[in-house]
């Protein structure tokens, strides 16, 4: 009871000093404090005090005023963002719940960093009030946390998105893997694969359970940023943790390996796709084919192609040709890493395109083999 008498008198002092709220009081006495030899820890108490007043300094005039310097170096809160946040203050000052409908429209106005800032910071003082005032124990649910994530990849405030992965965090999120496909998608956007590594790592970290549109993300930043030991990777770990990947998942994936010339990988690859499905896509055929010509073995890159358009529904036979097309110009490109003499391995590679041509011509399937092209 001494110690309540002379925690109330301190906090009353402070809070003169401050002008808080009698809310904001409620908050800080919530607050564990610890007791030294001489009494309250004043360097616990303080910085909580300090913390919560945030609340009328970031709607004070001060806040709005800053210099042209400061002006550059830091973007200022949108007005419309700040008319928000200055209702929900209210609101919380008044003892009174705000409504669902203020924050939601929070997050929607964020449009830059400080927007981002002044969002947490909301969300760090509502989950005090209402874990002080209302005795809520539970955190947000995570389709709130799915709009902050949404929010800060619009604005690039990066930093606070990978906050709001985190399972234990001072903000009340209820983090998901959908959460983190907001910035993962950001990150393909960006072409950012280090960005997309911090993601993974956070995602391991809180043990967020990856999902096959995860791997769809990821295997597409590694094959723009063309980085092949990160596929490698981050395949085995999905496969690890039970993600059955989407049939565009393999086709990134095989398009890659025969894109670097590694058919022995290729070929491990189709033997996983084929324990997922039977069924060939129209990329996944094409890249089979491509690794039988490299092998030499034109007979068998004709036979796939063959099979693929006989069971192709005729709203695809337009891609079905271009892509076929397109095989006239890949020795170009697929002779770029490989040993020895390029232009005897173009040659070489343009005689086992002729013979898979001729296997289809035979079939009922032309292509045209232009020497321009080639």
């Amino acid at each position: 009871m001494a110690f309540r008498g002379m925690f109330d008198g301190f906090l009353r002092k402070n809070l003169r000093r401050h002008s808080l709220s009698s809310v904001t009081a409620l908050a800080v006495r919530s607050m564990p404090t610890k007791l030294s030899s001489g009494g309250i820890a004043y360097g616990e108490v303080m910085p909580a005090i300090q913390n919560l007043h945030h609340w009328r300094y970031m709607s004070s005039p001060a806040m709005v005023s800053s210099t042209s310097q400061d002006v550059k170096e830091t973007q200022a809160p949108t007005v419309a963002l700040r008319d928000i946040y200055e209702k929900i203050y209210k609101s919380v000052d008044a003892k009174s719940t705000p409504p669902n409908a203020w924050l939601w429209s929070l997050i929607e106005s964020c449009a830059n960093k400080k927007d981002i800032d002044l969002l947490f910071q909301t969300l760090q003082n509502l989950r005090r009030f209402r874990l002080s005032a209302l005795r809520i124990n539970e955190n947000f649910n995570s389709h709130l946390c799915q709009r902050v994530a949404e929010a800060c990849a619009r604005v690039g405030a990066f930093d606070y998105g990978l906050k709001a992965l985190w399972k234990h965090n001072i903000y009340g999120l209820t983090p998901s893997i959908a959460s983190a496909h907001y910035l993962l998608r950001h990150a393909k956007e960006c072409n950012d694969h280090s960005l997309m590594e911090r993601i993974m790592r956070i995602l391991q970290k809180n043990g967020l359970p990856l999902q096959p549109g995860t791997a769809d993300i990821v295997f597409s930043i590694c094959y723009n940023a063309n980085k092949w030991e990160l596929i490698s990777k981050y395949s085995r770990k999905f496969i690890k943790s039970g993600v059955k990947l989407h049939q565009s998942t393999f086709d990134i994936w095989m398009e890659f390996a025969v894109k670097r010339g590694d058919v022995a990988s290729l070929w491990e690859i189709e033997k996983l796709r084929s324990n997922y499905t039977k069924n060939q896509t129209l990329s996944s055929t094409f890249s089979c084919a491509k690794g039988f010509l490299l092998e030499k073995k034109p007979e068998n890159a004709a036979a796939v192609i063959h099979v693929l358009s006989q069971n192709l529904p005729e709203q695809k036979k337009s891609k079905f040709f271009k892509e076929l097309q397109n095989l006239v110009l890949w020795p170009r490109e697929a002779i770029k890493r490989q040993k020895g003499s390029q232009k005897e391995a173009h040659i070489a590679l343009n005689k086992e395109l002729s013979k898979m041509a001729s296997i289809l011509a035979d079939k009922g399937i032309e292509m045209t083999l232009s020497s321009k092209g080639n």
